[in-house]
């Protein structure tokens, strides 16, 4: 089966890279030539590809998200999060990886991240592969 599921303990608002595990389960699913989704079943995160290298990048990321997506006080949700499911909706709750030879087809500056907007929580999220 080419399903993996992974745990996450979000401690902070921000952009965690998972990166790493993505690689390993294309990796040990054997599949040389096709796809990894990456899902996250979450209404206030999300998962996005973005720039590895810098970690300002991911910093101005977050400051942006907040800056367009504040908390407001017309908001009328309960659980006072509309914010966090405004910029979960915006960044979007999966990515799609091919992969060729048997690894991910990243960019040079690429990475893939989990998004939390609605901190602390137990997270979890999805890698399915898909071999052409």
């Amino acid at each position: 089966m080419n399903l993996f599921e992974y745990t996450l303990d979000t401690s902070r608002q921000g952009f965690y890279n998972i990166t790493g595990q993505v690689r390993e389960a294309a990796a040990s699913s054997g599949v040389a030539d096709g796809f990894a989704v990456v899902y996250c079943p979450h209404t206030t995160a999300g998962i996005t590809i973005n720039e590895n290298a810098d970690p300002d990048v991911a910093r101005d990321l977050q400051v942006g998200l907040d800056k367009a997506f504040p908390r407001r006080p017309e908001f009328l949700h309960g659980e006072g999060n509309s914010h966090a499911h405004l910029k979960a909706s915006a960044v979007g709750s999966s990515a799609t990886v091919i992969i060729d030879g048997g690894k991910l087809l990243l960019g040079t500056w690429q990475g893939i991240f989990f998004c939390e907007f609605d901190p602390p929580r137990g997270r979890k999220y999805y890698v399915k592969i898909i071999g052409s």
